[in-house]
């Protein structure tokens, strides 16, 4: 037992052995554009060498939702190649991509209706699966489990895609009903399986999903002037490792046996919509990218490599009142941005890449982990593109959504930690929210229909990209604070005792207020290491919702449906069955009764252990 060591506490041991041949290696990476160190470290794994800007820049296709129709997703285990160097390699994807999912279009006020089923096989990354997780089972290595969750969707709690509500293989459809009874804004969809969620989703289970309404229509001649139609992409960035025969790696570092969970990596190649530093033509006018964090640890310092000017003009829960002019912003893990990037000054065959230059965090760092700093390339054609004005305003003006109000004034403060056990256990330490394991009863349960601050207490040096779901809110601000003092004088206790002191009296500055760029509504915030990061936000009522955000609701996704042997799956009796708690088996597995939504890390691997908590809306 005492040979399971984390990553985490390695780097501590081995830091001061490793610091100078790491230091090297960082430098030797310099401006290679994510490049592996000039010296390979043996702490970390490796991607074999390929050329960037070979491979054009694939665009997923798009499914229009209709109130009378539904939409079929499945998931399917496919081939893709991630490099045109390289073979084709094991992937997952929604649909009929090869990798990823398709996007969807949807519209306010009109509800989605999903037919969703799992046709996979063999997990891709069935030898990485860790069963001493919480709710493991070996057979998920064989028979790969999912719950597809609408990430930004104000959604019913039965159709969330509750890490609890599993979906095996070949075992007929579930249905989703996603309301879509809120603003529009830039949402995606994402496999939710409990423990496993990092797997699924780097294996290439997400997608994008565009809510539009009468002002955001993504035609042209939108009220807005927005770039739409060819000139309006989705960008779904992503970090990889990959193995010297082309497969994707899940692991970082050999440090850490195949099986185990780690905590995290840098990835050492771009990917923008699963091609490895993809190159795009592009006229020489006004782009909307519709920009997404889709990797599972890293957080970005994204610019474009001649520095121009662009702007953000919204957030995940819609657009900003005004476009926001920058040269860079951050964007961590499941944060989305909605870019104009105006490529007018550039002349024909001029080339400017996407790039990053945030260092991880120090941990990884003294693995040997570095920047990745190159994303993708745009070369200028010799079209004029769209020459639409960058808009003055977005938001209050005539043919515009109503202006984002101040932030409300909240009701009530409520204090949760964000911390990282450093002991040797078996699993190795986990993530924690509040000092407590998913499973553990104290759970948060606001009231409905109140306006509560949220003081995120992140006593840890690393970034943590906290998501609620079911609720947007706003960021108040985040303040510095004096953690190893704050730690003194209110002592950790062991993991399932609620710990998340007052942390007033340790502050180490005044309170910063949120970038321009994301001064709108986000379901994400960025919880920076060593701070306190405030968020206000309002839990609303069953009858604002048009559903009970507290029902309970089984474990068993497919209970609305019925399978008649050797069909197709169809809507069921009003009488059909509900499965109460107890041990009743569904397809081998225990189903249960489930309530409410989830918070947590949207770095995946601190998700799946055990950095994820439960939480209910109460009336």
């Amino acid at each position: 037992m005492g040979q399971n060591v984390n990553r985490r506490r390695f780097l501590w041991g081995t830091a001061a052995v490793a610091a100078s041949g790491v230091m090297a290696g960082r430098l030797g990476a310099g401006s290679a554009g994510g490049d592996p160190p000039a010296i390979k470290l043996p702490t970390i794994f490796h991607s074999p060498d390929m050329r960037k800007y070979v491979d054009e820049l694939p665009v997923p296709g798009i499914i229009t939702s209709s109130p009378t129709q539904p939409i079929e997703i499945v998931a399917r285990s496919t081939s893709t190649r991630f490099h045109r160097d390289q073979p084709k390699v094991p992937a997952m994807a929604y649909n009929d991509e090869s990798y990823l999912g398709p996007t969807i279009e949807a519209h306010v006020g009109e509800q989605t209706t999903v037919h969703y089923r799992s046709e996979l096989g063999e997990h891709t990354f069935a030898a990485d699966l860790d069963t001493s997780l919480h709710g493991v089972a070996d057979r998920y290595r064989r028979q790969p489990v999912t719950s597809m969750h609408l990430h930004g969707g104000v959604t019913p709690p039965e159709f969330d895609g509750n890490p609890e509500r599993l979906m095996l293989p070949h075992h007929g459809t579930a249905l989703f009903e996603f309301p879509n009874r809120q603003e529009a804004g830039h949402l995606w969809y994402h496999d939710h399986a409990m423990a496993i969620t990092r797997a699924n989703v780097y294996a290439g289970l997400a997608g994008m999903y565009f809510l539009r309404d009468g002002h955001d229509t993504g035609k042209p001649g939108n009220p807005l002037g927005l770039p739409a139609g060819e000139y309006e992409i989705p960008l779904i960035l992503q970090e990889k490792i990959f193995r010297a025969d082309g497969h994707q790696s899940l692991r970082s570092t050999p440090i850490v046996p195949q099986g185990m969970w780690e905590g995290g990596a840098v990835g050492d190649r771009g990917l923008v919509n699963g091609k490895v530093w993809p190159t795009m033509t592009v006229d020489r006018g006004l782009y909307r990218f519709r920009l997404i964090n889709a990797a599972s640890f890293s957080v970005w310092n994204l610019f474009f490599s001649n520095r121009m000017p662009f702007w953000v003009i919204g957030n995940e829960g819609g657009l900003l009142n005004a476009p926001v002019r920058t040269r860079s912003f951050a964007a961590a893990p499941a944060e989305r941005f909605d870019l104009l990037v105006d490529f007018s000054s550039l002349a024909p065959g001029e080339t400017v890449e996407l790039c990053n230059d945030l260092a991880p965090p120090f941990q990884a760092a003294m693995l040997g982990e570095v920047a990745m700093s190159r994303f993708c390339r745009f070369v200028a054609g010799p079209g004029r593109g769209d020459r639409h004005p960058v808009p003055t305003t977005l938001r209050g003006g005539r043919g515009q959504p109503a202006r984002i109000p101040p932030i409300a004034t909240p009701q009530r403060v409520r204090r949760v930690s964000v911390s990282q056990p450093y002991e040797l256990r078996v699993p190795p330490a986990i993530m924690s929210l509040n000092n407590l394991r998913y499973a553990d009863p104290q759970i948060e349960k606001p009231r409905a229909g109140t306006t509560e601050r949220w003081d995120i207490i992140n006593i840890t040096p690393d970034p943590h990209p906290i998501h609620l779901h079911l609720v947007m809110f706003r960021i108040l601000g985040r303040r510095p604070m004096r953690t190893v003092e704050y730690q003194a004088a209110n002592p950790q206790p062991p993991i399932g005792t609620r710990w998340a002191p007052d942390p007033s009296d340790f502050y180490a500055g005044p309170m910063r207020g949120p970038a321009a760029w994301e001064a709108g509504w986000k379901d994400t915030v960025h919880a920076v290491g060593g701070h306190v990061t405030s968020i206000v936000v309002r839990f609303p009522t069953a009858d604002e919702l048009g559903f009970d955000p507290d029902a309970i609701f089984s474990s068993d996704p497919t209970q609305t449906w019925t399978r008649p042997s050797g069909g197709h799956a169809v809507a069921p009796s009003p009488s059909g069955h509900h499965h109460h708690a107890g041990a009743t088996p569904v397809h081998g597995m225990v189903t249960k009764d489930l309530q409410g939504y989830v918070w947590h890390c949207h770095i995946l691997d601190h998700e799946d252990h055990d950095m994820m908590l439960r939480y209910r809306v109460v009336p």
